[in-house]
């Protein structure tokens, strides 16, 4: 097996070729801050919390922020995950994302247990230093176990992936265009009336803040479940899973 030496924040790193950055990054426990990225899920850079600073590849000294999730450590990269500049990237990043959408923390069924609310204490954000949109969104009720609320939702893609690369049901995706964007569920219909779902749940398990929900569910009562997480990494190499 082939190995790649770099540095990240200074310290020496031996990882096998074809490694990631932030695979690196966490085997050496020096922490990477993530929205989009779930384990046993392929990666594909979308909420841009996982930038860094990467110096040496290719031969350029200047600095180049690239996402660590997709980016492949190589021979002499030095690697910077905490400056000043990614800090504050990172908080406008989480400004971004709740001001772009209506996140009222107090009444959510993920309050306490959101990634997105984790964060927002992570990097300082006690308040945003841009104006709220306000969206019109709906929340599709319609299934008869599940909810989902397009205000909370942040695109992360997390349960397009795992419907399509665990499940194999393909019953999400990604609708329309710039501030239009949103998930979708089967070809725009309501989430009850696609035949293609399985109710496993997996959607609602991966989901970082309260858009994918259990019905049952009220303010604070919905909680990340990491056996099931774990599972879902076994699931995609032996095709197991106990919803």
């Amino acid at each position: 097996m082939s190995v790649c030496t770099l540095q990240i924040n200074e310290r020496d790193v031996a990882v096998p070729t074809g490694t990631t950055l932030l695979e690196a990054a966490r085997q050496a426990s020096i922490p990477i801050p993530t929205l989009c990225f779930l384990e046993g899920l392929s990666a594909v850079a979308a909420c841009r919390l996982c930038l860094v600073e990467v110096r040496g590849a290719d031969g350029r000294e200047e600095p180049r922020l690239l996402a660590a999730c997709v980016t492949t450590a190589a021979e002499g990269m030095r690697v910077q995950t905490h400056t000043p500049r990614l800090q504050d990237i990172r908080r406008t990043v989480i400004e971004l994302l709740f001001t772009e959408g209506n996140h009222v923390c107090a009444i959510c069924v993920a309050n306490g247990h959101c990634e997105l609310q984790n964060l927002a204490v992570e990097v300082g954000m006690d308040h945003s230093r841009l104006p709220y949109r306000f969206p019109e969104r709906h929340v599709d009720l319609s299934h008869a176990q599940f909810g989902l609320d397009h205000n909370r939702c942040i695109l992360c893609t997390r349960c397009v992936r795992v419907c399509d690369e665990v499940e194999g049901a393909h019953v999400w995706d990604v609708g329309w265009r710039g501030e239009h964007c949103q998930i979708i569920s089967g070809l725009g219909e309501p989430w009850g009336a696609v035949e293609a779902c399985t109710h496993c749940g997996k959607c609602v398990d991966v989901c970082p803040t309260g858009a994918l929900f259990h019905k049952a569910d009220t303010s604070e009562e919905k909680h990340s479940h990491p056996e099931r997480l774990q599972a879902l990494v076994h699931a995609r190499s032996h095709q197991e899973w106990s919803p």
